[in-house]
């Protein structure tokens, strides 16, 4: 049986000629508030990330269908297990895209990944998905809707998918931006900023994040300031417990404290990146 959870938050705002749909996670409890999104064009469906929990995953695929249009493809924003856990819980069979990058990681570490996760039982999904279509930077018009895929790297993760809306002002963010939560940290965290400085440059203005709700350009702000100064208390040798509690008195604003015991081995403890 399946455990039970907090509901889900839906989002729905028209951009354009497009729905933007966004699937949230629960904030409660040790969830660190998934988004996933479906762009919602004249006649069909395309999503991007496939949730962490199979419950949510699930629930995101009904929610999908209960749309009432094709599911034409999925896109997988890179390889942290919170965000491709879900698509072999409830995607299966629905063509999924991924950098080659991506693609690579998953087959060489999938399965360790999953084995990593024992502890959360019937959360975690049974099979390991692997996206057999491979997407790179540039763009394409699917359903009469352009889109821009470029390849980021070096900022929460060393390789991230990034898809722009240009023609709506929409930009899908996913890890480049947690948005009213707390980060996952990573030793690129100059770079990161510098992408997000650009973010600031461009001309969207509607930016969906990989956690919590929708953004603009205030929450990319923010998201340089909180790194900003996690940069500058690294850098004055905070780390593990000390840092964590600085972290959450400094920005108490921000949800899903759970996040810092997800980072913090990898970042100050070369913990294995499963």
């Amino acid at each position: 049986m399946v455990a039970q959870l907090p509901d889900p938050i839906k989002i729905v705002r028209r951009a354009g000629d497009v729905r933007i749909h966004t699937f949230i996670s629960s904030f409660t409890d040790d969830n660190i508030a998934n988004a996933t999104h479906i762009i919602e064009s004249r006649n069909k469906l395309v999503l991007v990330d496939g949730q962490f929990l199979v419950p949510y995953a699930l629930q995101f695929r009904e929610y999908a269908a209960g749309i009432g249009k094709q599911i034409e493809r999925i896109y997988l924003s890179h390889r942290h297990p919170d965000h491709w856990f879900g698509l072999g819980a409830a995607f299966s069979d629905i063509p999924i895209y991924a950098l080659p990058e991506t693609i690579a990681f998953l087959k060489q570490h999938g399965e360790d990944s999953l084995k990593d996760h024992w502890k959360m039982g019937n959360l975690a999904p049974k099979n390991l998905i692997i996206p057999e279509q491979t997407v790179r930077a540039g763009e394409e018009i699917i359903d009469g809707v352009k889109y821009v895929f470029d390849e980021v790297v070096d900022t929460e993760i060393d390789f991230l998918l990034t898809i722009g809306l240009p023609d709506v002002g929409v930009f899908i963010a996913q890890d480049l931006i947690y948005s009213g939560t707390h980060l996952y940290l990573t030793k690129y965290m100059e770079n990161w900023i510098g992408i997000l400085q650009h973010m600031l440059l461009s001309d969207y203005d509607l930016f969906l994040p990989g956690h919590g709700f929708p953004a603009n350009k205030n929450e990319v702000a923010k998201n340089i300031e909180y790194l900003s100064v996690a940069m500058e208390a690294v850098g004055n040798g905070l780390a593990n417990d000390a840092f964590k509690q600085f972290m959450i008195e400094r920005f108490p604003e921000r949800k899903c404290h759970a996040i810092f015991d997800i980072y913090m081995p990898r970042l100050f403890d070369n913990a294995s990146e499963f």
